[in-house]
């Protein structure tokens, strides 16, 4: 790039879990960016880079922004998780324990709003443009950001596929794909002890994760955030599956973030809240697992029927994207690249009933996106409730 062709400064940077499907975003950005004759640059750690960085030339900030080539992105490019790393900080919430160690004496409120340095790092730096990549929580900041008047144009991703305004976020067919694919593995384990397979799925408000691998075949039943359930109707559903199967098997999809009655909150693995306020989730599974054999014998005869009980975990964030989420962060990448290059920004780029777009920023706050129980889940059966496939999206379930 030449000093006369270039055009300005455009920083990337990725928060929250992390989805195959990331790295070749940020390589669909910077190789465009720089043939269009951008500099690129690449924060660390999510919203943690942009705090930490100080303003002085000679300081290395290295460890927290990074100018990006062609060379680093395509070493990444096809593979998952995120080069830049990531992280659940939130600029306007920080703790004095995770307070940058130059900004100690300046901040000394126990909970301190860091968007004045974040805007001041930018105007340092010289960026023009950001392009956040994350999902309803990162994004929620890029939205704030936009507000006090940086140039922002965010790219959804979320193997929960919930971020409002976009049929898909990136990271969301992988996790299905790799649910379907773990499940089947331990269908075997199931069958050769005729047991009821229990596994729980991400989803902390909303059930996609569970409900498209159902509609795929990959469960017998499901159960999500949007529905309230009861644990014996459940079970009846399960042993009647188990009977009639010749493998003599069920399964049952459960999203982290389900609840059932009698049950007072989502199941938290530990009680200690991020800076968006959520506490960790996990073994609502378990859980849900022990009630159900012990309401077995009442619908079998007397008998108990055992289970097996599976935490899918990261086992479906890791690893390389499939197809879907190898083609989606290309082009949600290009797209961001085509607002910017005609000026527009305060956008995010979306998939919208098949066909791409962009719809204004301020719908990631406007909104939860979650599951049309009236129209998508069965409360009867406990499973995906579908009439016609004609002119629906490409995941069929998409919003609310």
């Amino acid at each position: 790039m030449t000093k006369n062709s270039y055009k300005g400064t455009i920083a990337i940077l990725t928060g929250g879990g992390d989805v195959p499907g990331l790295n070749p975003a940020i390589r669909a950005i910077t190789i465009r960016a720089l043939r269009e004759g951008y500099r690129v640059l690449g924060f660390r750690r999510g919203w943690a880079g942009p705090i930490n960085v100080v303003r002085d030339k000679k300081v290395d900030n290295t460890p927290f922004v990074i100018e990006l080539t062609e060379e680093i992105v395509n070493r990444s490019g096809r593979t998952g998780g995120t080069f830049l790393h990531s992280s659940r900080t939130r600029p306007s919430h920080v703790k004095q324990t995770e307070m940058p160690d130059h900004l100690r004496d300046k901040y000394t409120e126990e909970t301190n709003d860091l968007t004045p340095e974040v805007l001041k790092n930018f105007e340092f730096l010289g960026i023009d443009y950001l392009i956040p990549i994350g999902g309803d929580d990162t994004l929620s900041y890029g939205v704030r950001l936009y507000q006090e008047g940086v140039k922002v144009v965010a790219i959804p991703k979320t193997m929960d596929n919930d971020v409002p305004g976009t049929d898909y976020c990136i990271g969301f067919s992988t996790c299905v794909t790799r649910t379907i694919s773990l499940v089947n593995s331990l269908r075997t384990s199931a069958g050769s002890h005729e047991r009821i397979l229990v596994i729980e799925v991400f989803g902390r408000y909303a059930g996609y994760t569970a409900l498209l691998p159902t509609m795929a075949g990959a469960a017998n039943r499901c159960v999500i955030p949007e529905h309230k359930f009861n644990v014996e109707h459940l079970t009846q559903l399960l042993v009647e599956d188990r009977n009639s199967n010749p493998s003599k098997y069920a399964v049952a999809l459960v999203s982290e973030g389900a609840t059932f009655e009698g049950m007072g909150e989502m199941s938290f693995s530990h009680q200690a809240a991020d800076a968006y306020g959520h506490k960790k989730l996990g073994g609502v599974g378990a859980v849900l697992a022990d009630h159900i054999k012990e309401y077995t014998p009442k619908f079998n005869n007397g008998r108990t029927i055992n289970y097996i009980s599976q935490n899918l975990g990261y086992m479906v964030r890791g690893g390389d994207p499939d197809a879907m989420d190898s083609i989606v962060p290309m082009a949600y990448g290009n797209l961001a690249l085509d607002l910017i290059l005609k000026g527009i920004h305060g956008r995010l780029v979306i998939l919208r009933n098949g066909r791409y777009d962009n719809a204004p920023l301020e719908v990631v706050t406007a909104t939860k996106k979650l599951i049309n129980v009236a129209e998508y889940y069965n409360t009867e059966r406990l499973r995906p409730l579908y009439k016609s496939f004609e002119s629906k999206p490409t995941f069929i379930i998409t919003g609310g």
